[in-house]
């Protein structure tokens, strides 16, 4: 039940809490943007739903109940986004906890038991990556103006998809590489992942070497290591779209994006017997737990496992 004596809680709104919670977030904690507008877009969206059933309802009149139909309101997105959006809200009112002793934290009597459907990633086969590869290198080869832009794009677009592939980083890691990050004498590139955590992966291809090379001669980037025409940095979108037109053009039928890369980097090197945890560095996992879904992916590795090595293999019954 909302309180209603306002004399008892501090005079502050929904949207000022929420505005120095952000502030705290980007110039405290020095979160990254992409978090930052996480955390805005779902607060933003939990103030205009408060303001519409509560006009004048202070940050600390926030009851049990009113969480309670908010989680039923969003309840029809997607699990993974629900579970999202009530983490931004309880990072909110932990925030708002810690700063006031006095604040009776609503979130502490809420009890969500959230279960995410289990859904195993898509993974392409190495020939499927083969495919894609022999595609775009094709095509470039079929243009025989090597200073037309056309043939520029389509080195940055072999460049990209190598270095996905390569390096199972993310798309948005991948667009927001800096010039710096990528250093082709050692054949390196430091990754900058989630929650500001770096990590360096090795190249241990020539050809993706070599590629990067052209491709940096060509552009001659000086901010960003991928940048569109403009100069400006390459965005998540035109990532996706190139890979949507690769998939097509190679004629294959799997839902294929740039963290389909990702997913098939992790599996087939878990295929080749590569430690788990040396994935989980190189994917830049906190957690090996977030890892361990490619064991359930492995379904090539199971088979050969269970082929060479099940009991039942070495029991002969005659009947």
């Amino acid at each position: 039940m909302m309180r209603t004596d306002v004399d008892y809680c501090q005079q502050i709104t929904v949207g000022q809490v929420i505005t120095d919670f952000l502030f705290h977030c980007q110039y405290e904690k020095n979160l990254n943007e992409k978090t930052v507008y996480a955390y805005r877009s779902d607060l933003k969206m939990f103030e205009r739903y408060l303001s519409n059933l509560y006009p004048s309802v202070l940050f600390e009149q926030v009851s049990k109940e009113m969480l309670k139909t908010y989680l039923q309101h969003i309840s029809t997105y997607k699990p993974k986004t629900v579970k999202r959006k009530l983490a931004s809200l309880k990072a909110l009112f932990n925030y708002y906890d810690y700063e006031h002793d006095a604040f009776l934290n609503p979130f502490r009597k809420l009890h969500i038991r959230f279960k995410e459907p289990y859904v195993l990633p898509e993974v392409m086969t190495g020939n499927e990556v083969k495919a894609i590869l022999k595609y775009l290198y094709k095509l470039r080869a079929g243009n025989p103006n090597t200073e037309d832009y056309t043939y520029k794009a389509q080195t940055r677009d072999i460049a990209v998809v190598e270095l996905l592939f390569a390096t199972g980083i993310r798309v948005s890691e991948l667009c927001e590489l800096p010039c710096g990050a990528v250093d082709l004498k050692q054949a390196t590139v430091k990754v900058f992942g989630k929650g500001s955590k770096e990590r360096v992966i090795q190249i241990c291809s020539t050809e993706v070497v070599k590629i990067l090379r052209q491709y940096q001669q060509l552009f001659a980037p000086s901010a960003y290591f991928f940048i569109n025409r403009l100069g400006n940095r390459l965005s998540a979108q035109s990532v996706r779209l190139l890979v949507r037109r690769c998939k097509e053009a190679a004629g294959l039928e799997k839902d294929i994006t740039p963290h389909t890369f990702r997913h098939t980097f992790a599996t087939l090197l878990l295929e080749e017997d590569v430690d788990i945890k040396y994935i989980q560095n190189l994917l830049g996992h906190s957690s090996i737990t977030t890892t361990q879904i490619y064991t359930h992916v492995n379904m090539n590795k199971q088979k050969k496992i269970l082929s060479a090595k099940h009991p039942r293999k070495k029991m002969e019954i005659e009947g």
